[in-house]
């Protein structure tokens, strides 16, 4: 992916006040502007999680005499950076700000780097047809329609798949490379079922709250424990697959 726009120095200026010939850093957006901007890939984005994710020191805009925030280009990256990392990773933010920290570096990220955004000509925002998902994903059609049938898959009123299952199609294409089909995934499908019931019972009534702030503090804690969840589920099995490989 490209690299992530590095954040302003201790004092508040951008390193390249200039910008450059393509005004990267000139800090130009309202606060509604970028909103505006992000909607388009994040439909749940809104001015209370902006100014949020600047409350946690991941995206520094600079302020007009007058205290409005000015966003540049290279703060909108910044937060799309930040958004797809949680919404296509479930990475908590403590996570995403420990990378950003170390692209800010130069570092290179351990196991990659989550994309700032959907790959173009993927379509991955929205809902794709069967024909458009089954290419994303890399499944036949047949697969397609097994992943559906075992309840590992959903589609919509008009039989179209949204982009946020391609995690899941992927993984299914992946092992039925390998000769697991989607019918042998049922038990997969079953224990995230219970994972979700246990994270649920901790932040659904956090979750209904009427303030914004509370909400995604409430969003935060999920996403945490969703990755800590998969973190555990991975290193339970590696342990159980390591059992085979003694002697």
């Amino acid at each position: 992916m490209n690299a992530v726009p590095s954040r302003a120095d201790a004092s508040g200026e951008r390193s390249d006040t200039s910008g450059g010939p393509d005004g990267r850093h000139a800090p130009r957006l309202t606060i509604g502007e970028v909103l505006t901007v992000l909607r388009e890939d994040f439909p749940d984005v809104s001015i209370s999680k902006i100014r949020y994710l600047e409350a946690e020191d991941l995206v520094h805009p600079q302020r007009t005499p007058s205290g409005y925030r000015k966003f540049s280009s290279a703060d909108v990256a910044r937060l799309r950076y930040v958004l797809a990392a949680q919404r296509d990773q479930y990475l908590p933010l403590r996570v995403i700000k420990e990378h950003l920290a170390a692209l800010d570096r130069g570092e290179p990220l351990p196991g990659g780097t989550p994309p700032a955004a959907p790959p173009p000509g993927e379509g991955e925002v929205g809902a794709l047809t069967a024909a458009e998902f089954a290419r994303a994903s890399g499944l036949e059609l047949g697969q397609l329609a097994d992943c559906v049938q075992f309840g590992l898959l959903a589609t919509d009123a008009d039989g179209r798949h949204p982009a946020a299952d391609l995690p899941i199609a992927r993984a299914a294409a992946g092992l039925a490379r390998h000769g697991i089909e989607p019918r042998h995934l049922r038990v997969y499908q079953n224990g995230a079922e219970r994972e979700a019931g246990l994270v649920e019972q901790l932040v659904a009534p956090v979750l209904r709250a009427r303030s914004e702030e509370a909400r995604s503090r409430a969003t935060e804690k999920l996403r945490e424990l969703a990755a800590l969840s998969a973190q555990l589920h991975g290193a339970l099995l590696e342990a159980r697959l390591r059992d085979l490989l003694r002697p």
